[in-house]
C-alpha cells in the first residue's frame, strides 16, 4: 500500500509528537528515580507508558517504509 503525501506528514507529524513525549517520559522518570519522594507505583506507570510510546512509534516508523515487492 502507498501512501498519499498527506497521510505521510500525518503519521510523521504523530510520531514526532510521540517521540517528544518518550523523551520528556524519559527525563521524568530519570528525575522522579533521583529526587524524592519516590513513587514506585508512579514511576512503574510512566514506564509503561513509555513503553508503549515506544512500541507505537516502531510501529509508525514501519508505516513510513515503503514495501519492497517479493
Amino acid at each position: 500500500m502507498t501512501l498519499t503525501p498527506e497521510e505521510t506528514a500525518e503519521i510523521q507529524s504523530r510520531l514526532r509528537n510521540l517521540q517528544m513525549e518518550h523523551r520528556d517520559l524519559d527525563e521524568v522518570i530519570a528525575r522522579l528515580t533521583v529526587n524524592p519522594p519516590n513513587d514506585q507505583l508512579l514511576i512503574r506507570r510512566l514506564k509503561k507508558r513509555k513503553l508503549y510510546l515506544k512500541d507505537r512509534i516502531t510501529q509508525l516508523e514501519g508505516m513510513l517504509v515503503p514495501d519492497i515487492p517479493a
